[in-house]
Formats: structure tokens, C-alpha cells, sequence
């Protein structure tokens, strides 16, 4: 175990090597797992880092993601290894981040979702500008013109808010079943959404046609996976359709 200090709080770094095959070629990677502080909020951020050992001829595009609701129980950063490990194959810096912590209150099941849940959402777009920022510190020659967020669920909540409040940070925002948090509507951001399906999202959440044209979105229902799917208990089809509709979006 090494210890590192950086300016606004503490690391603790674990580090594993993988190799993983996709269309009969692979990529070696490694994973970090780190423990980020966020001393401004007195906040531990948990953090995985999947990056290819490989010689890459561009800058990393870099891409975010955030998990769906686990209840607090922790790990769950480790989770979604089907699409961290293909994108790190793939040769993107990819960073997945722990929201929920043991000691935070769990989410709430009554009353109104998008107020109840609001600063849940709020709290994970401010771990999200944390993780940038400190990404800008330590690994500065990452491509930071291309960063895409990628969230599932509650995850999915929170990286659509991420543009509307922190707005000129990412290119692109892919979200996966976000039924509470309406997606952006702007020219600024790219916004592109997997939907499950057997739930359907709040009214507003989703864009209307006429939005969809002309804020250029892409929104693509998925006939054979439902909510609960899209996260490691999907089925390799399942995996495979989902991992090539958010290759096609990052190369968009």
C-alpha cells in the first residue's frame, strides 16, 4: 500500500492487473483503486481508475462513471466491470466514481423524486467536479476538451444535472435508464440515453421529437433489457448491445 498526499486532502492507492479480450483483441490495463478527500465537504471519494498499459498514440479521452442506487452498501464503484474494463480496452481513461457512503442517509422512496432526491443528485455532480479537478492535478496530460459522464439510475440523475450546474466542463453526457433528472436540452453538451424496457421516466424527463432533432440527442430504447439489467446483471447479448451503442456515442 503507498500513501500520497495531494493539496486538498489524502489518496490511499491499491493497484491490479487485468487482461481482457473483445473482437478477439485485447488490451492490458490496469486498475487503481483510490481513496480521494474532499476537504472543502469533509468527504472520502472512492475511486476506480481503469487505464490501458499500452502504448496510446492520442491523448485519453476521458470518461466518468457514476453507479446506480446501492443503498449505501459500498462497492458498488466496482460495478458496471463489463463497460470500465471495454472502454479502458478500447484505450479511454476511465474512472468510475463511489457516491454513497455508509454514514449517508439512504435515498428517498416518498414524496416528490426530483425534490427529495435533488441533493443526492447535487452531492454526486459535486464529486463528479471534484474527481475533474483533481484528475487536471495528477494525470494533466489527459484530454480534458472530451470528457463524457456516464450514469445508470440514480447515477444517471446525477450526471444529467452535471451540465445544467456545472456547464462548459464535459463534451458529452450518456445516461443509462435515468427516470427523475431531465436530460439537457442545449447545443452545448451532447446528450445521448439508453432506455430500458420496462420503466419509464417521469414526465419531462425525456425530450420530445421536435427536442431530439434539434438539439441533435439520441435516445435508443433497448427492447430486451430492463432497468435492472444495465448494470453487471446483464446477459452477454445484453452487455454487448449496451457496450456498442456507448462506443458509437463516444465516437460520435
Amino acid at each position: 500500500m503507498t500513501r500520497i498526499i495531494f493539496i486538498l486532502g489524502a489518496l490511499i492507492s491499491f493497484s491490479t492487473f487485468g487482461k481482457f479480450g473483445y473482437d478477439k483483441s485485447f488490451i492490458d490495463f490496469k486498475l487503481d483503486t483510490l481513496k480521494l478527500y474532499d476537504q472543502s465537504r469533509q468527504r472520502e471519494i472512492p475511486i476506480a481508475i481503469y487505464k490501458s498499459t499500452a502504448p496510446i498514440s492520442k491523448k485519453q479521452e476521458v470518461v466518468i462513471i457514476s453507479h446506480g442506487y446501492g443503498q449505501n452498501k459500498g462497492g458498488d464503484y466496482l460495478a458496471y466491470s463489463y463497460l470500465t474494463e471495454f472502454l479502458a480496452s478500447k484505450g479511454f481513461f476511465v474512472v468510475s466514481i463511489q457516491h454513497e457512503l455508509a454514514t449517508d442517509s439512504l435515498l428517498p422512496l416518498t414524496g416528490n423524486p426530483q425534490v427529495v432526491r435533488r441533493p443526492f443528485w447535487e452531492r454526486g455532480a459535486d464529486n463528479i467536479l471534484f474527481v475533474i479537478h483533481e484528475l487536471k492535478k495528477t494525470n494533466p496530460d489527459l484530454n480534458y476538451n472530451h470528457i463524457t459522464l456516464i450514469g445508470h439510475s440514480n447515477g444517471g440523475d446525477m450526471t444529467a444535472l452535471f451540465p445544467q450546474k456545472y456547464p462548459n466542463i464535459v463534451e458529452k453526457v450518456i445516461t443509462l435508464d435515468n427516470r427523475r433528472m431531465t436530460l439537457s436540452k442545449t447545443k452545448k453538451v451532447k446528450v445521448y440515453s439508453l432506455r430500458s424496457s420496462d420503466q419509464p421516466a417521469d414526465e419531462g424527463v425525456l425530450p420530445t421529437e421536435k427536442e431530439i432533432k434539434k438539439y441533435k440527442m439520441k435516445i435508443v430504447k433497448l427492447a430486451n433489457t430492463t432497468h435492472n439489467e444495465m448494470d453487471d446483471n446483464a446477459n452477454d447479448t445484453q452487455r454487448k448491445e449496451i457496450q456498442n451503442y456507448i462506443l458509437t456515442f463516444l465516437n460520435d
